[in-house]
């Protein structure tokens, strides 16, 4: 069998999905950066955004569902985030549709929770990357209905958990911050949002591949919960149980912010999944990564 491909299998969510499906079969992953040993994993490196790479890639391994986790994950309001979201998000799910329509390869995208679904009232993408997704599910469905490539998007909500090496995102910067005695600098934390640990975001993905009934369908994937910023600074201050407290207000909130939960019915009916670890529990998991690795995690 030819097994699997995820693209950006060196990233948060990707690392974590490579090493799952390589412990039950083949697995094939993608990365522009040096890939690590995963036992079960063979290592491709490509550029996404090129065509003629992706279509060479898809034809070599021939994978029976692509997992294209690759992308430009940057939610910044600015219009220098544009063309990189565009290019990393759009050009190179397009490139991957359209050679997974010669290589017979069923497709499960990475969507975003700020593209427009009932979650958010259908809300308008308040990003360059929300908009750029969006059209790739756009993209996605168009593939589908004209050549027939089967697809699926799993939209996850705000993921979090052990392996998340950006240390811009909230939870790493936030948990490294108090770990290390220092201050962090906060919007008012009033956003509010889904927050969903990546183990339970993995198992979703790898249902999406493997069930029928997910062909053309996207799913929200999320506890169902909405928990603030502020909540989450302050369970994580409760759990270090050190550090200087945390200053919201240090930093401006940013526009168009949507409060975000996940629709759980269509991934709990049609994919059987559901989330199962809850907030608290997550964070002190995570905690646990973060604590065991700060002085390598920067």
């Amino acid at each position: 069998m030819p097994g699997s491909l995820v693209t950006g299998a060196t990233g948060f969510i990707g690392s974590h999905l490579v090493r799952r499906l390589g412990l039950s079969g083949e697995a094939h992953g993608v990365s522009r950066s040096e890939p690590p040993a995963v036992p079960g994993v063979t290592w491709h490196r490509a550029d996404l955004r090129d065509a003629a790479a992706v279509e060479s890639l898809l034809a070599a391994v021939r994978p029976d569902v692509v997992y294209h986790l690759a992308g430009e994950v940057d939610g910044a309001r600015e219009t220098g985030t544009v063309l990189p979201t565009l290019q990393g998000n759009l050009t190179s799910t397009v490139n991957v549709l359209a050679a997974a329509a010669r290589s017979g390869s069923r497709v499960v995208l990475a969507g975003s929770s700020e593209e427009p679904r009932p979650g958010n009232g259908h809300a308008a993408p308040p990003s360059p990357y929300a908009m750029a997704k969006a059209a790739a599910s756009g993209y996605a469905d168009l593939f589908h209905r004209l050549w027939g490539v089967p697809y699926t998007i799993v939209r996850p909500t705000m993921v979090y958990g052990p392996g998340q090496r950006d240390g811009t995102k909230l939870v790493p910067y936030v948990t490294l911050s108090l770990l290390r005695g220092e201050e962090p600098r906060l919007t008012s934390g009033a956003k509010v949002a889904d927050w969903v640990y990546v183990d339970d975001v993995v198992a979703a993905f790898a249902a999406a591949g493997a069930s029928g009934r997910a062909v053309g369908r996207a799913f929200d994937v999320g506890t169902g919960v909405r928990a603030s910023v502020r909540e989450v600074v302050e369970l994580l201050h409760r759990i270090v149980g050190s550090g200087r407290g945390p200053r919201f207000g240090a930093v401006s909130d940013r526009p168009l912010d949507v409060p975000q939960a996940a629709d759980t019915g269509p991934a709990r009916e049609l994919l059987g999944w559901e989330a199962g670890v809850g907030l608290e529990e997550g964070l002190r998991r995570t905690v646990a990564w973060y604590a065991a690795r700060q002085g390598v995690i920067r």
